[in-house]
């Protein structure tokens, strides 16, 4: 029997909890051994809680209990988990865990620390999709060319909503966090952070590269307007929040932030809270992954299969998928040499000339424009929604800069990357 400890018996631990006693059949023949959870560790003692295993407030009583193989972790946050991990692991225990902002700041130590001993942690990407270990073993023998993830279900609930029913961003919001799909600060969902944390241990993976939060290009969806769906509708495009690897020569971009996808890409379908991610391999062509990205079984099925694969291994595969370092030497791209194509709005004055001037201002920057439209917003003002030819990063920054110092425009305008 492999006896489980449990920090952090919420939602995803209590639906753990259950699984291994409601599957115990399946799931003792598969591993080849039974799994039983038989402690967990809660902030509050009094809170009714519907699980029969032993509950404790102290995380030392599961960390200094030598009959307890593996060490469940779903507490959140960053320091104070990645001490308890680490503790854990220099114990001897196997771990798992779900904690995708533990591992997009700590992945590396604990990969060193780990060595030899299992340290999983698929529920901490896209819940019950099994994307980490399509990555690290599926498709291991490809280089990956890119990455594209639907990888928070709040933010694509929200932009399915608006697109499909024409709600505004503030009553989506709103409606989110009724449903309980949004917290009560939703920034870290709708701003991106989220999304990043996950993009960042699927791109370790995937090259090799040793990024934080702070080094990537983070964007949410809080200026999305009606104005930039009612565009992406005109063109035939979806609106989605996209966390983005690619690999372009010995570079490697990474950036999470709203994108225009053509409606005929197969990841412009994933609608709802569904998450969905997309991988371009140089040998496999492009595979695609899709289903819940959160919620107590979704992700407690992924805790659980790692459980399995540790009770058949004994030890894990290389945590991060490498053996030793890619000779290559991947680094991380400028994010101001980004080149994609751009959907720009802004608001200006209805007049004669205005439109030439912001062509002017555009074409010095060598910024072509692709597609106009231009809707009158109030009396002597207009929307401008323009699309662009593939253009650079800084390019586009620059002539934004430009337009707002020429009082062209009032405020600086809004911009969304298209890939196409």
């Amino acid at each position: 029997m492999l006896k489980i400890g449990i920090i952090g018996v919420g939602t995803v631990g209590t639906s753990v909890c259950k699984i291994l006693e409601e599957n115990k059949d399946i799931i003792t023949a598969r591993a080849g051994v039974e799994i039983k959870a038989v402690s967990g560790v809660v902030n509050n003692l009094s809170k009714k809680r519907d699980v029969s295993i032993k509950l404790t407030d102290n995380v030392d009583d599961i960390l200094n209990d030598d009959s307890i193989d593996i060490v469940v972790e779903l507490m959140g946050g960053v320091e104070k988990p990645y001490d308890v991990v680490k503790k854990a692991l220099e114990k001897g225990k196997a771990v798992v865990t779900a904690n995708k902002a533990l591992l997009a700041y700590h992945r590396y130590e604990l990969q060193n620390i780990a060595g030899d001993t299992a340290f999983e942690y698929e529920a901490a990407v896209a819940g019950g999709i099994p994307i980490i270990n399509a990555l690290r073993d599926g498709l291991s023998a490809n280089h990956i060319v890119s990455i594209k993830g639907i990888m928070n279900g709040t933010c694509n609930y929200m932009l399915t909503k608006m697109i499909n029913e024409g709600v505004e961003y503030e009553a989506i919001l709103k409606e989110a966090q009724e449903l309980g799909y949004a917290e009560a600060d939703p920034t870290f969902d709708v701003g991106g952070f989220d999304a990043a944390h996950k993009l960042l241990i699927l791109a370790s993976i995937a090259y090799g590269i040793d990024a934080k939060p702070e080094d990537i290009l983070i964007e949410g969806i809080e200026n999305i307007s009606s104005e930039d769906i009612s565009f992406a509708k005109e063109f035939d495009y979806s609106l989605k929040l996209l966390g983005i690897a690619k690999m372009n020569n010995e570079e490697v971009e990474l950036r999470v932030h709203p994108v225009l996808i053509p409606n005929s890409e197969m990841i412009a379908k994933v609608d709802g809270v569904m998450n969905g991610v997309s991988v371009i391999g140089d040998k496999v062509g492009e595979t695609m992954y899709y289903g819940a990205g959160a919620g107590g079984d979704a992700t407690a099925s992924a805790v659980i299969a790692n459980l399995i694969d540790i009770a058949r291994a004994g030890k894990s595969s290389p945590m991060l998928g490498f053996k030793k370092p890619l000779e290559s030497g991947l680094k991380l791209a400028n994010l101001d040499n980004i080149q994609t194509k751009y959907y720009l709005r802004m608001e200006v004055e209805d007049k004669t000339g205005v439109l030439a001037k912001v062509a002017a201002i555009l074409g010095a920057k060598n910024i072509s424009i692709k597609t106009m439209v231009q809707k009158t917003s109030v009396e002597g003002r207009a929307n401008l929604l323009l699309s662009t030819h593939r253009s650079k990063e800084l390019d586009i920054k620059n002539a934004l800069e430009e337009l707002v110092q020429s009082k062209v425009v009032d405020n600086l305008p809004t911009m969304i990357r298209i890939e196409d």
